[in-house]
């Protein structure tokens, strides 16, 4: 499947997967990145219980944080070789309990700019081979360029 937008780096995709391997939240998560195209990225996360909140149900804070970094990754395969991406706004409608097998964030840059792209991120619950829509993010992702950043 094409995606509407052509990357400023032809190695856009190693550059954000070398990133996200640093990613020491995501990997205690246990989240794995999925898929990387211009302007898309999907990330999972395998249900555990240690990962539920009181009623049994994915943490709300566990699906933002990867459906934020599927967001932040999206906007990164877009920008030059020389940015990393910071997260400066964001905002999470969560539609429904999250509970099955797994949740996958599947993140899409709507608009991107040189110095602000603004990106959605939709939570997908996996259950039994089904996908229900769990939440949904808006979010603002920043360039960030010379401060020893990278991705």
């Amino acid at each position: 499947m094409a995606t509407p937008f052509e990357p400023l780096d032809p190695a856009f995709e190693s550059r954000v997967r070398e990133s996200y391997a640093r990613q020491r939240l995501l990997t205690t998560l246990g989240a794995t990145l999925e898929r990387v195209a211009p302007g898309e990225v999907d990330i999972r996360l395998p249900f555990r219980p240690d990962l539920a909140q009181q009623h049994g149900y994915m943490h709300a804070g566990a699906m933002t944080s990867v459906v934020d970094t599927a967001c932040g990754y999206a906007a990164l395969t877009l920008m030059p070789p020389d940015a990393a991406v910071l997260s400066v706004e964001f905002k999470v409608n969560l539609l429904a309990p999250g509970r099955g097998e797994a949740i996958v964030a599947r993140a899409r840059v709507l608009k991107p700019g040189r110095t602000l792209s603004v990106v959605r991120g939709d939570v997908f619950a996996l259950d039994r081979g089904e996908e229900k829509l769990v939440a949904t993010m808006l979010a603002t992702m920043m360039v960030v360029r010379d401060r020893g950043l990278s991705g």
